[in-house]
């Protein structure tokens, strides 16, 4: 039993509410459960109750046991001055207040339905591995999944959005600086993700400006700001890029110790941060204004389009700068794209309707369910259930369901623990 059980109880009401009475045998009217309180303090602030004949407004504390009172030191606390009512589990002892006088408890397993206690302790049983409703996921009504995955997109959509919020008042809301550092820490992909950030951290937006119509002079400042140029090669194009760079650097008063170390280790070629730092700068090189770009694009195709670009001549014929390789045109993949559009577009399109105040739902759903979903061991453990993920919308949903409730047991605040505990 946990006391989020309980208050999940009192809050909605999941009592034989009409016919409630102290363990004093007064009864108990509730016109208002009161507003859950998160923070220190009571649980319910503002409850209004009728207890016996006489009317209460204030606070209601939920415990256990009457003595977690006691053991919470609440008789010593000024904040539990105002409880009206102590709600618990089981009554083993009385509670006052500083005047000496009783306060009413009320003890919920004598009014809580034997069929929701049941349905509670089957969920939070310890039989289960990965989530608690693992064995009943599959029976859940798709209409009560498909509104709460939407919810839970959104929430993971809020959550992105901070970093940006972030970004923008670093950059006094340039919104094109903004674009390019969420873009180059995701070209870097899980294993670079954070170098790549600290690379775009160490670069002013508008050197990128200056320099990006020119693609050897953006290409010698990635590669020279990654560490990249401090190697002893002979090759042509590499003792170009080496001397752009030192220009660059020079000119513009650049420092990189504080880039992260960049990896080559367990990537697959196509994924070397040569190959992506090379298509970063043809994008760039190819689109001056992106970011108005990306807020105009509203169809899937068009941004396929939009990031059709490949690396520059020397990058078809390597991975390294050292070993040549057979020849192909590394154009940025489809799936790749996607990865972007979940992982930077998106959030950008939502956080930047939203902070001019206008609707963000329907273009952002269209474009989210438009994405095919992700493939990982979330997303694969969830199907295993039941087949669920259609969409980019339904994988980002389920991989904020799995860190954000499913790990932290907050089945009580979950439509799918809802549904199980109420059927």
């Amino acid at each position: 039993m946990q006391e989020d059980f309980l208050h999940y109880i009192w809050k909605h009401k999941k009592i034989e509410i009409s016919k409630l009475k102290t363990t004093a045998d007064e009864s108990i009217l509730v016109s208002q459960v009161g507003q859950h309180n998160f923070n220190s303090g009571p649980d319910f602030f503002n409850a209004k109750l009728k207890i016996g004949e006489q009317l209460w407004a204030g606070n209601v504390e939920i415990h256990i046991k009457s003595s977690d009172w006691f053991l919470h030191n609440h008789e010593q606390d000024k904040a539990y001055d105002n409880v009206i009512l102590h709600v618990v589990w089981e009554h083993d002892i009385e509670v006052f207040r500083k005047d000496n006088t009783t306060i009413p408890t009320l003890q919920l397993k004598d009014f809580t339905d034997a069929g929701l206690l049941n349905n509670y302790e089957k969920l939070f049983s310890k039989q289960n591995k990965w989530i608690n409703c693992e064995n009943d996921f599959g029976s859940i009504d798709d209409f009560v999944l498909d509104n709460w995955l939407e919810r839970l997109y959104f929430e993971r959509l809020e959550r992105k959005s901070k970093t940006i919020e972030t970004l923008l008042q670093e950059s006094e809301n340039d919104w094109e600086a903004v674009l390019f550092k969420m873009l180059v820490k995701n070209f870097g992909l899980k294993v670079n993700g954070e170098s790549f950030f600290s690379l775009a951290q160490s670069i002013d937006f508008s050197i990128v400006r200056k320099t990006q119509s020119n693609q050897q002079a953006l290409e010698a400042l990635l590669f020279g700001q990654a560490g990249f140029l401090e190697q002893d090669i002979e090759g042509a194009y590499y003792l170009s890029l080496a001397k752009e760079y030192q220009f660059l650097k020079q000119k513009f008063k650049l420092e990189n110790n504080q880039v992260l170390p960049i990896q080559f280790f367990r990537l697959r070629p196509p994924n070397f941060p040569t190959i992506r730092l090379s298509q970063l700068a043809s994008l760039y090189h190819e689109h001056q204004n992106l970011f108005s770009k990306v807020i105009e694009t509203d169809q899937l195709d068009g941004f396929y389009e939009l990031f059709k670009v490949s690396t520059s001549t020397f990058w078809k014929t390597h991975y390294t700068f050292q070993k040549e390789s057979k020849s192909s045109t590394k154009t940025l993949t489809k799936s790749f794209v996607d990865l972007l559009l979940i992982n930077t577009i998106l959030p950008l399109k939502f956080c930047y309707a939203k902070q001019r105040g206008e609707e963000v739902d329907g273009g952002v759903i269209k474009l989210a369910n438009a994405i095919n979903s992700e493939k990982n061991s979330i997303i694969n453990a969830f199907n295993n259930l039941k087949k669920v993920s259609k969409s980019a919308l339904s994988s980002q949903a389920f991989i904020q369901l799995k860190t954000e409730y499913c790990n932290k047991n907050k089945c009580l605040q979950c439509a799918v623990g809802n549904t199980l505990i109420n059927k």
